[in-house]
C-alpha cells in the first residue's frame, strides 16, 4: 500500500512534467471566401474544381511544409505549356513569349504567406521590367481539394484585387509544375532567348532576402540583378540564393 509520502511525491513529479497538446489538424477556413463572388468563369463550367468532385471513400494524406527551390541547372530550356488565364479564358503556351529576348515564369498561389509577403512588389518590379521588354507569366499548380481558396475563380479575383500586369495561368493537372521541377511557392524562374535559340534558364534563386516575419525590407534585389544583368547584355551571376515558401500543394493521395 503506498504511503502518504509515496503518493505526494509522485503526484509532485507529475505536475513538474511539461504537458504538451498536439497542435489541431490544419483546417480550411471557408468563411473568409464568403464575400468573393466567383468568376463568369468557374460558373461556366470552364474549369472544374477538384474541391467539388467526387474523392474516392479513404485517407486523404495532405503534404504541406516550408520548402526551399531545389537546384535547377542552369541552361534548363523552358518546358513547353499550355494553360487557361481564368481571368480570360484566354490559352498561353511558351510560343506566346518567343519574341521576347526574357522570359520571368512565377510559380505562384493566392493563399501562401510568402507569396503574401511579396504580391506588391512583384507587381511593381514586373510592371517596371515588362516595360523595358521583359515577358512575365505566373503559373499556380495547388491542388483546390485541399486549398480551394487558390482555385481559378480565386484567381481570377486575385488578378483583378492586385493589378496583376502578367497571365495568372491554371495549371490543373500539375504537370507544368513537375515539368519545371516546381516546389514551392513562390519560386522564380528567369530565361534569356538569344535569336532562335530555346529560352534558357539563367535565374533560378530568391526575390530577395525579405521572409514575413524577419524584418528584412522586401527591395526585389536578387531578382532585379539578374533582370538588369539579361537585358543589358551581361552574364547572370551563378551564386544564387533558392527562393524560400510554401510547398506547393500536390493532389492528395487517397490510401484505402
Amino acid at each position: 500500500m503506498a504511503t502518504a509520502a509515496t503518493v505526494a511525491l509522485t503526484s509532485a513529479r507529475l505536475l513538474r512534467l511539461p504537458r504538451k497538446l498536439s497542435p489541431p489538424p490544419t483546417a480550411i477556413s471557408l468563411s473568409s471566401l464568403s464575400s468573393l463572388a466567383p468568376s463568369a468563369l468557374f460558373k461556366m463550367g470552364l474549369f472544374q474544381s477538384r474541391s467539388s468532385a467526387a474523392v474516392p471513400p479513404g485517407k486523404l494524406t495532405v503534404r504541406a511544409a516550408r520548402t526551399e527551390s531545389e537546384r535547377v541547372s542552369l541552361g534548363f530550356r523552358a518546358p513547353q505549356f499550355q494553360l487557361p488565364e481564368p481571368l480570360t479564358g484566354k490559352m498561353w503556351s511558351l510560343e506566346d513569349f518567343e519574341s521576347y529576348p526574357a522570359l520571368l515564369v512565377m510559380f505562384i498561389c493566392n493563399h501562401c504567406p510568402f507569396v503574401k509577403h511579396l504580391k506588391n512588389d512583384i507587381v511593381k518590379l514586373t510592371n517596371f521590367y515588362m516595360k523595358k521588354g521583359l515577358a512575365v507569366v505566373a503559373i499556380s499548380s495547388n491542388s483546390v481539394a485541399t486549398h480551394p481558396q487558390d482555385g481559378p475563380e480565386f484567381m481570377a479575383e486575385e488578378v483583378k484585387a492586385f493589378n496583376y500586369p502578367f497571365p495568372y495561368l491554371y495549371d490543373e493537372s500539375q504537370d507544368v509544375a513537375r515539368d519545371f521541377r516546381a516546389v514551392c511557392t513562390p519560386e522564380f524562374y528567369l530565361f534569356k532567348k538569344d535569336g532562335r535559340r530555346p529560352f534558357e534558364l539563367v535565374y533560378h534563386g530568391q526575390f530577395d532576402d525579405s521572409r514575413p516575419s524577419n524584418n528584412v525590407p522586401v527591395t526585389g534585389r536578387d531578382l532585379s540583378l539578374a533582370i538588369d544583368c539579361i537585358l543589358s547584355g551581361q552574364p547572370v551571376s551563378s551564386t544564387q540564393k533558392p527562393s524560400v515558401g510554401c510547398s506547393i500543394k500536390w493532389h492528395p493521395e487517397v490510401k484505402v
